[in-house]
């Protein structure tokens, strides 16, 4: 996926005015209207004006399109930190309804890049509408290590709302919420801080922020849901004759039965032992039998004695069948 300089593909610097950047667009939009323009791949290039000016307009999608940085090049390979958003409140938009009421997001034929960026997952779509004489619902990202997803507790969380100076250009005010975090919250979970969102004009109620739950990749376990799976390495003799093993979980080292004669890859649950909650999530815990290395004579002669007794084991028996 290629980067796209919006800013260059509007002829404006990155500290250009909202006006400035409003008259560059109905500058280049007249330049390359497809019914009007005779410039070569005029309805390419309109396009991509376009899209420039969707983010650019915008001073919450302006902002978060900022924090990527200045030192990308158009053109060049791109893909988006999986964290870029974290740290903005966003106010979001009302998503057009579907059939059945299914919520509906349109990305007008823009490119890859502005998808991955502020397509149907991103902030940017979450249904933030505004209540009737009420403010806006606001939306923001809020990354745990899994071990916080699992037990819980209160966090404190810096955000930057974007604003527009009277002067049209573009300002980070940062703020700070307090939030608790319930113990078991899911990847993709909303917590909801009520009336936190944006002000009421005079007496009405005050939008809610929904803080949207990321939980970050863990080096031991991969979540699905609540469930966790915990690949366990086990010696040749532990699979073959069984053992009792200690097994890392999220609340707390337990003692396990691996079975004799369990293979690898084989999965042996622990109930209950995922994130919690009503269920709580399961722990699956796949085995990988992991084979001592070959680097001593006694060793050597260890696999040479048994491939002596045991010379008939064919692994690849199975190919011939």
């Amino acid at each position: 996926m290629d980067y796209r300089d919006y800013y260059k593909t509007l002829g404006v610097a990155r500290t250009a005015t909202a006006e400035e950047i409003k008259k560059s667009y109905r500058r280049l939009a007249r330049k390359y209207h497809p019914d009007v323009s005779k410039e070569k791949d005029a309805e390419q290039k309109f396009k991509e004006v376009q899209e420039a000016y969707e983010v650019l307009k915008d001073a919450e999608k302006r902002a978060a399109y900022d924090q990527l940085g200045s030192g990308w090049q158009s053109g060049q390979q791109f893909r988006p930190p999986p964290d870029w958003a974290s740290g903005f409140e966003f106010g979001g938009g009302t998503r057009p309804q579907g059939p059945g009421g299914a919520q509906v997001f349109e990305e007008h034929g823009f490119s890859d890049f502005f998808a991955s960026l502020f397509g149907g997952a991103s902030p940017f779509a979450a249904a933030g509408g505004r209540a009737q004489h009420g403010g806006r619902d606001h939306h923001a990202r809020i990354d745990l290590d899994l071990e916080e997803a699992f037990g819980g507790g209160a966090r404190t969380l810096e955000l930057k709302r974007p604003e527009l100076k009277s002067d049209g250009t573009l300002e980070l005010r940062s703020h700070t919420v307090r939030v608790t975090i319930p113990a078991g919250v899911t990847d993709g979970q909303l917590i909801r801080l009520a009336g936190q969102g944006e002000p009421a004009p005079r007496d009405g109620r005050a939008g809610d922020l929904y803080l949207e739950v990321h939980v970050r990749p863990n080096r031991l376990y991969q979540l699905d849901g609540r469930d966790v799976t915990l690949t366990l390495p086990v010696a040749p003799w532990e699979a073959a004759l069984g053992a009792t093993v200690t097994v890392p979980t999220l609340g707390g080292a337990v003692e396990m039965q691996v079975p004799p004669g369990a293979q690898s890859g084989q999965k042996l649950r622990l109930k209950g032992r995922g994130l919690p909650g009503q269920p709580p999530g399961d722990a699956y815990v796949q085995l990988k039998v992991v084979l001592p290395p070959a680097t001593s004579s006694e060793a050597r002669a260890a696999y040479a004695d048994l491939r002596a007794k045991l010379g008939d084991f064919d692994p690849r028996a199975d190919f011939r069948r």
